[in-house]
């Protein structure tokens, strides 16, 4: 087998570690960058916080028996202030900005949108009024259908006048198809004896 041959220029050198010094570099960025993400997380956290406390008021005032909303601050990948189940405030993708938005079975909508606390807040104020609302008329209670008048017994000669149409209807098709059923049944068994003659 012939050798491989080693280019004279490269023959002496020790190869360059570009690969390993190219990793460090990478994890070193990798590293920094998380730090800022961690510090914009933390910085979402914060103004989603402030807001929380901005909201104690009006949650004071809402009724102890109403258990429709939750607020809390769930801290994943994107922190958000939880209204209800459906609704919660999310910051934009500014971090600046605040988006209060409700999820519906037809997709997401933004409900406010502000950089400033007391326009959230009237905003949050609002959803909570509606949704009170919303809960009192489903609350309500329909009244009962009016009970059907007691029926007297009556003699069998007075009953068979007063039948509904639709039972004297459904009387006279029943007699009719079971005699129609009859003829049919003996016009087969006829044509059936007459072959066999």
């Amino acid at each position: 087998m012939a050798e491989q041959s080693v280019p004279n220029d490269l023959a002496g050198r020790p190869s360059p570690v570009r690969l390993r010094d190219a990793l460090r570099k990478a994890r070193i960025e990798a590293a920094d960058r998380t730090g800022v993400v961690v510090d914009l997380r933390d910085a979402e956290v914060a103004r989603l916080e402030i807001l929380y406390e901005a909201l104690d008021s009006l949650f004071a005032e809402i009724p102890a028996g109403v258990d429709l909303f939750d607020r809390g601050i769930s801290q994943g990948d994107t922190p958000r202030l939880w209204i209800d189940s459906v609704a919660h405030i999310a910051m934009g993708r500014d971090k600046r900005i605040y988006r209060f938005t409700q999820d519906t079975r037809f997709g997401r909508i933004v409900i406010a949108e502000s950089h400033d606390i007391p326009v959230m807040v009237d905003a949050v104020t609002d959803y909570i009024a509606r949704r009170l609302i919303e809960r009192e008329h489903a609350m309500v209670v329909t009244p009962a259908p009016a009970p059907a008048p007691a029926v007297t017994a009556q003699p069998a000669a007075v009953a068979a006048v007063t039948l509904p149409v639709k039972r004297r209807s459904a009387v006279w098709t029943f007699a009719f198809g079971f005699a129609a059923g009859l003829a049919a049944l003996f016009g087969f068994a006829l044509v059936m004896a007459l072959r066999g003659i």
